[in-house]
């Protein structure tokens, strides 16, 4: 079962808290409190297993760990160690929820009682896309240490007292949504062949049988260095959410060509077309913009007088119609 859409939580890492502790050798005077550590940080990391949502299909909140506090004797807290969350190539991060507390405005810092605003380096975002393989993201930034009293001393200040608590980690409600980097994606009404033409194409092994909707997920293969999408079937009112169409249709948006299919046994394929065709401007515009070739599937089941009038037809709306049949 292909997981492409997801939404989680995620947590950072707390900052540590600073020591307040004095220096315990012999003959040795003045503060030596060790600063917190760093709080891990959350990255995604951009990976081909198309299968890499499925770790969040039961575990829905997801925390870094908390940096270390100080301690005595000068001894600064462990940094907590940052997360590295592997998702799909092709994976849109978009934050479902932005905190407004003060601490992820403007990362405050206690100081004697006090908060002092730090100016954010980091541009805010709202959505983010993992597009390479390797490429790394950082989602959410650990909370900062604080600092001990050894570096509040000073010298009208010997004996301080003073210290920082870590700072929150930044935390955020994600939508992860994964949709298909692929060179060609095969479209069409459900059971026109797009499984048998990937298989044959491919190494790819799609189930085939014919029935509506064998194929319930995308499948992906490799024609040399062309990969190819098998989109699942859609029907009218695909856009609307009938059928299976509404969760897969986001797959054919980062497709370069589409190979649209129509079944040579189909009594009306200019209907078929104009159904398929309309429901790809209905849930974007950019879609019926792709280049396409139109293919006649199925074309060894029916006679060539057949073929050759459903191509006449199919010819009075896209210029790039090919019979084809999967039997060699």
């Amino acid at each position: 079962m292909l997981i492409d859409d997801v939404i989680i939580k995620i947590q950072a890492g707390k900052g540590g808290r600073g020591a307040v502790a004095f220096n315990k050798n012999l003959m040795s005077l003045g503060p030596a409190g060790g600063s917190g550590g760093r709080g891990g940080s959350i990255y995604f990391e951009g990976v081909s297993n198309l299968n890499a949502l499925h770790q969040f299909r039961h575990k829905k909140e997801i925390k870094a760990k908390n940096g270390e506090n100080g301690r005595s004797q000068f001894k600064d807290g462990s940094d907590g160690n940052d997360l590295i969350l592997k998702v799909p190539i092709g994976t849109v991060i978009t934050k479902m929820q932005v905190e407004d507390t003060e601490e992820q405005k403007q990362r405050g810092i206690e100081d004697t009682g006090r908060r002092r605003a730090e100016v954010l380096e980091e541009p805010i975002w709202r959505q983010r896309e993992v597009l390479k393989i390797g490429e790394k993201i950082l989602v959410a930034k650990g909370g900062r240490g604080g600092k001990g009293n050894f570096k509040f001393r000073s010298s009208v200040n010997t004996s301080p007292k003073e210290f920082q608590t870590g700072t929150p980690g930044e935390n955020f409600t994600l939508r992860l949504e994964l949709k298909l980097i692929a060179d060609v994606g095969l479209i069409g009404l459900p059971n026109v062949g797009k499984s048998s033409l990937l298989n044959e194409l491919t190494r790819a092994k799609s189930k085939v049988a014919n029935y509506l909707f064998t194929t319930l997920e995308p499948n992906l293969g490799a024609y040399y260095e062309l990969i190819l999408a098998d989109i699942p079937g859609l029907i009218e009112g695909a856009s609307a959410g009938k059928g299976l169409g509404i969760k897969f249709l986001r797959h054919i948006e980062r497709t370069k060509i589409i190979f649209h299919l129509i079944s040579a046994e189909s009594e009306n394929p200019a209907k078929d077309y104009k159904t398929i065709k309309h429901e790809l401007e209905l849930y974007s515009e950019k879609l019926p913009k792709k280049t396409e070739y139109l293919f006649l599937s199925k074309s060894d089941l029916v006679s060539k007088e057949e073929i050759k009038k459903k191509i006449i037809i199919l010819n009075n709306i896209c210029k790039n119609v090919l019979p084809i049949s999967n039997i060699i």
